[in-house]
């Protein structure tokens, strides 16, 4: 049984995910820290002349408060524009149609804390991918000893080329002639519906997780 730890991110890239593929339970910790300039409220999708970074307002920047207590800035009219932005994105995509609802339905639930509405979508991005991971949260510092600890390591500061998690193998996308790597999980999903489980598998670095 592989357990893991991860950060919680919002609508996370394909590295998160191809560390995530074959674990059986997945630690998350509400009470961690927030990070300033983290993937805890942003994104990247790719759009017709440029990858275009999806970023969730947040309410206040006070020190030392915990990722469950970070508000959603609901005054900002955000959803829209990340909503019209996916569209705009992939609504020509081969699988917008079939998955596009499961997450229009996400953002218009109105949830006021971001760790809410993140731990909703990787719920839904995992519903379909297909994988049965068990979701964790943790209250408290701690954590079993088979527990890989990996909260820290995918952030914006630095490239998935110099960690030993994803390597880029291309595909198919709507934009371009040059393929853009590491987007969120939501450019894989729309362009390669049921493929995106076996893209996943070759895109694992050999030393992944090791």
């Amino acid at each position: 049984m592989k357990r893991l730890a991860l950060d919680l991110h919002y609508l996370p890239c394909l590295e998160y995910f191809a560390v995530l593929r074959g674990v059986d339970e997945l630690f998350l910790f509400p009470g961690d820290r927030y990070e300033r300039q983290s993937y805890f409220n942003r994104t990247s999708i790719l759009l017709a002349n440029k990858v275009h970074t999806l970023s969730v307002p947040i309410q206040g920047r006070r020190p030392r408060i915990s990722l469950r207590e970070v508000r959603i800035d609901s005054e900002q009219k955000w959803i829209n524009n990340h909503l019209r932005g996916i569209q705009s994105g992939y609504g020509k995509a081969p699988f917008f149609e079939y998955f596009f609802p499961y997450f229009e339905d996400a953002f218009n639930r109105g949830d006021t804390q971001l760790w809410d509405l993140n731990l909703n979508l990787l719920t839904i991005c995992l519903k379909l991918l297909r994988w049965p991971v068990k979701l964790t949260l943790v209250e408290k510092e701690g954590l079993p000893a088979d527990v890989i600890d990996l909260r820290g390591q995918i952030v914006p500061s630095g490239s998935y080329l110099d960690r030993p998690f994803y390597q880029e193998v291309p595909y198919g996308q709507i934009f371009g002639l040059n393929f853009v790597s590491n987007l969120s999980i939501l450019d894989l999903l729309f362009c390669l519906g049921g493929e995106a489980d076996r893209l996943l598998a070759k895109s694992q670095k050999n030393t992944n997780n090791n």
